[in-house]
């Protein structure tokens, strides 16, 4: 729960709690910004609406610039965050399945669940397609352990990948999420014309 149970600002004992609540604000801010209709999600691969791409977007430098600044001011140590595991293959192939499984469904395994809680059954099918596919990997782990395994490049970020000051990389990351706005946004507008004219 960020700095606050660590500083003891709050007890320990709540974090399941704090856990609950901002995971259902999450879903229903997903429920809210339309993030359940697999047209809106799937928008972005076919051009008519990028409003995936702006939030995810918004969410990183936010998460980010909050991140440095929470480091600076000493309520977080950033070299202490858990960074995940980078192994190249495996990240890529699962990058592949699932960007595939996105464009063809309409969601993510998130926004899947999020439209199955509000009862709709192409996330339903889609989700059964998930449990399926995580059964099948599961039963046959032992023939895909080497790929999953292979090409370990340790806990590296892209700061670390590019050796550039986090600073510098934010500035960089909000000058290339600025760009895509821009260009998204002239996308759009000339898909609009060429379709309602």
């Amino acid at each position: 729960m960020g700095p606050l149970i660590p500083n003891g600002v709050i007890p320990g004992e709540w974090s399941y709690i704090i856990a609950l609540i901002i995971g259902l604000a999450f879903g229903y801010i997903l429920e809210a910004s339309g993030f359940s209709s697999s047209r809106k999600l799937a928008g972005v691969f076919y051009g008519y609406d990028f409003v995936v791409l702006k939030v995810f977007f918004t969410a990183a430098i936010v998460s980010v610039i909050g991140l440095l600044y929470m480091d600076y001011l000493g309520y977080v140590d950033i070299s202490h965050l858990y960074v995940h595991p980078t192994y190249l293959w495996g990240a890529i192939i699962g990058g592949v399945i699932m960007g595939v499984g996105f464009v063809s469904g309409g969601f993510c395994p998130g926004t899947s669940l999020c439209a199955v809680a509000i009862g709709k059954i192409d996330a339903m099918v889609f989700v059964g397609g998930i449990l399926i596919g995580i059964f099948i990997f599961s039963e046959l782990y032992q023939y895909f352990e080497p790929l999953y395994d292979g090409y370990f490049y340790g806990n590296i970020t892209l700061m670390d990948s590019f050796d550039i000051s986090p600073y510098w990389f934010v500035f960089i990351f909000t000058i290339i999420a600025i760009i895509s706005f821009v260009v998204v946004d002239i996308i759009r507008k000339k898909r609009k014309t060429i379709f309602y004219n």
